[in-house]
């Protein structure tokens, strides 16, 4: 399949590219690694007018393990430079094992830590090529009034299947957005929308420029499971991370979040509170393995 023709774009700053976005909006598409949206443009179910390159962008390659509080990486750090990053791995083993999780090594030295956070909703019905689309009634995800995965719905139900966004939403990461004169950070649980057509927050104009993590300390665990067909190259048909901090006292904090399952990553609340009822054993997590099953209804 061949490329629908448009404009490609090798701005020279930063604020290049926030001009594009402010001037173009929907229009215009942020390239980084390409390993998704090449392939959707191919399908044509994006056909952006402009392609806007970010990856040589310095302001964007980065990453910051100096503050004792936090790690800052860029939006365009290839997510290999990521799992080989040891003092990423010390003090945040989970989410290094996310990273390593996504597609093959080849993707992960294309793909970037800001398109993984942004990858776009999939669905059996939306993700095929435009000749099988088009025999079929236009889906809200295209701008119909259908969803074909779950009939009758009032609402597309494509689902969100990035390996990285679970384990970073259990240690509370946030994003840094911009925009043209404009910056906002928000809390990776708040980025994302139970709405498969539309389902980050971001505006046309805006992009997110690095993504922001707590380092874990001493009396934190965290851990990520992807379940999958093949170990390589598979979307998870489901995934789960989770984090949880001691206290003289017990536990002090906990988060378990599903992936992979819903058009937004499933922050379990209902099952982690019986475990905190209860306490950290086996029984508890029986029961908080039963009660999360109503959360995903």
């Amino acid at each position: 399949m061949r490329l629908p023709r448009f404009e490609y774009v090798k701005p020279a700053g930063l604020q290049e590219v926030l001009d594009i976005l402010q001037e173009h909006g929907k229009k215009a598409a942020i390239l980084a690694g390409g390993s998704d949206l090449l392939v959707n443009m191919k399908y044509m179910v994006v056909q952006p007018e402009r392609v806007v390159s970010i990856k040589a962008l310095p302001e964007l390659d980065y990453i910051s393990t100096d503050n004792k509080e936090q790690v800052e990486i860029g939006a365009s750090v290839p997510l290999s430079a990521i799992a080989d990053n040891t003092e990423i791995a010390g003090p945040l083993p989970a989410f290094c094992e996310a990273v390593g999780a996504v597609a093959s090594k080849h993707i992960r030295n294309m793909a970037t830590i800001g398109g993984n956070i942004c990858l776009d909703n999939r669905c059996w019905y939306y993700n095929q090529s435009k000749l099988w689309r088009d025999s079929r009634e236009v889906c809200f995800k295209l701008g119909g009034r259908v969803c074909h995965a779950i009939k009758g719905s009032d609402r597309c139900h494509a689902i969100n299947s990035s390996d990285t966004v679970p384990v970073l939403i259990a240690l509370g990461a946030r994003v840094k957005v911009i925009k043209k004169g404009c910056e906002r950070v928000i809390p990776l649980k708040d980025f994302f929308v139970d709405n498969g057509a539309k389902p980050t927050v971001l505006e046309p104009d805006e992009m997110v420029a690095s993504l922001l993590i707590p380092k874990n300390n001493n009396g934190c665990r965290s851990t990520f499971i992807k379940v999958a067909q093949r170990k390589g190259i598979d979307c998870a048909m489901a995934s789960i991370a989770g984090y949880v901090a001691h206290a003289e006292k017990g536990l002090s904090e906990l988060h378990l979040v599903l992936g992979t399952l819903a058009s937004t990553p499933v922050t379990l609340k209902k099952a982690t509170q019986v475990i905190k009822d209860s306490g950290f054993n086996e029984a508890s997590i029986e029961m908080a393995a039963l009660t999360a099953r109503s959360e995903l209804g």
